[in-house]
């Protein structure tokens, strides 16, 4: 009689986890310790920010809320909401300061210098991007001197050139002058973006028998996009805000000046109508304001993309 003898039950294999990474758990450490560190921290530099935007929002808040009140609400109740509103400031500041006109003859000078300001910078950021010598180097460093010379300075020649052109006192002479103030920024900032394109898209483009204008109008100007929203949005913000250079060379003819120009002739006219100088301020924020707010978007991606790129 045989006898079966069961197999010896092998005892059961033990199923332990990998241990983690050394590089993981460090991770793990430090981001424990910087949460413990940075506790209190946290809550102080949030309470730092908040009181950073409070201060920036209460001169906002008390002009766009003085522009809806009589005067003596103004003084007497000057950050409440809850006084009699009104919309006369408004009509009182277009009419008195012709702010209608004045912004039409803005609009004008503004997108005219912001065209003539790319269409110049354009080709020049081009040219000196594909360039590999001295001489674009040299031509580079001349641009940035532009940043070394002031506007004041410039403002005598300005008026003797515009006279001897026959266009003092005309709105085109601004628009021919106002992208020289702009043309050393932007053609630096688009010469560093240009330069961030790669060769092999030229190159391809080359062969399939693009000319120059080609390759630059369906290379790198779509691919500079990014750039060219910054750039047309700080231009637009300083063509749309410049006063000084609007004065003496448009004049304060009411049908050619601006609306940074006109402004002012509501502080003579209402000297103590607190009201009607709030609204007239605001009339003239808002163009530039919804620019910003449109473009806004692609402001902040071209920034954090020039961030991810450094």
């Amino acid at each position: 009689m045989t006898t079966t003898v069961a197999p010896e039950a092998r005892p059961a294999e033990r199923r332990t986890a990998p241990a983690a990474p050394t590089a993981v758990r460090r991770r793990r450490r430090r981001r424990g310790d910087a949460l413990g560190r940075t506790g209190p921290m946290k809550y102080l530099a949030h309470a730092g920010v908040w009181l950073y935007v409070l201060l920036l929002a209460a001169p906002l808040y008390y002009l766009v809320i003085s522009a809806f009140k009589r005067n003596t609400d103004i003084f007497n109740q000057p950050f409440s909401p809850f006084t009699p509103l009104t919309f006369d400031n408004f009509g009182l500041a277009f009419s008195q300061a012709s702010l209608g006109t004045a912004m039409l003859n803005s609009v004008y000078v503004t997108l005219g210098a912001e065209l003539v300001t790319l269409l110049l910078a354009i080709p020049a950021s081009y040219a000196l991007a594909r360039s590999k010598g001295a001489v674009g180097r040299m031509v580079e460093r001349v641009f940035a001197l532009g940043f070394l010379i002031p506007g004041f300075a410039a403002l005598v020649p300005t008026v003797l050139l515009s006279i001897s052109l026959g266009l003092f006192h005309t709105r085109e002479f601004l628009i021919l002058f106002l992208p020289a103030s702009a043309l050393p920024l932007t053609v630096i900032l688009l010469t560093q973006a240009m330069r961030a394109v790669p060769a092999e898209l030229e190159e391809s483009a080359l062969l399939d028998g693009a000319g120059p204008l080609r390759v630059l109008w369906s290379v790198y100007v779509p691919l500079s996009v990014p750039t060219l929203t910054v750039v047309a949005i700080l231009n637009f913000l300083s063509f749309w805000n410049e006063y000084f250079f609007s004065l003496v060379i448009i004049g304060p003819d009411a049908a050619l000046r601006t609306a940074q120009v006109a402004l002012p002739t509501l502080s003579i006219a209402n000297a103590a109508q607190y009201g009607v100088l709030a609204a007239g301020i605001i009339i003239t924020l808002v163009p530039a304001y919804l620019v910003y707010a449109v473009f806004a978007d692609k402001m902040e991606s071209a920034v954090l993309a020039g961030a991810l790129k450094g």
